[in-house]
């Protein structure tokens, strides 16, 4: 499954993003994964989920950061949600041609039984048609 928190700078999408992942890593029997470009939000973070300063790996396209991600799913096979902040920002993709990636994480969620939940700095009304039905 695929969840999209949307909205303008400021809306208060990544202090929900971070109350979910906690209340993820405190309900779940799953890892849970917190991934940003920085450390700007480890210490909000529950120190049960492992938090991922993307930043650091040098990921540069859409396609290093699948390959990020798959991965990470490779490596830990008790996966049970990743969280993602800044979505655009770290893919460094137009969300228009992005199509593919969403069927990418899709289907790997649907592979590995993992959710993804991403922010999305944009009007939710402005995404693509493709993107729409994540948005919660």
């Amino acid at each position: 499954m695929i969840q999209i928190i949307a909205g303008k700078k400021g809306s208060g999408k990544t202090k929900r993003l971070i109350d979910m992942t906690n209340q993820t890593a405190h309900d779940s029997d799953h890892d849970v994964l917190f991934l940003d470009d920085d450390n700007r939000y480890m210490f909000d973070i529950d120190h049960k989920v492992r938090f991922i300063n993307a930043g650091e790996y040098h990921v540069h396209t859409a396609e290093m950061f699948l390959g990020f991600i798959c991965g990470m799913l490779s490596q830990n096979f008790d996966v049970g949600t990743i969280f993602i902040d800044a979505f655009v920002k770290l893919c460094r993709t137009d969300l228009g041609s992005s199509q593919w990636l969403f069927e990418a994480l899709e289907e790997l969620s649907a592979r590995h039984n993992v959710n993804f939940v991403l922010s999305i700095s944009a009007d939710p009304a402005t995404l693509p048609e493709f993107i729409q039905k994540y948005v919660i």
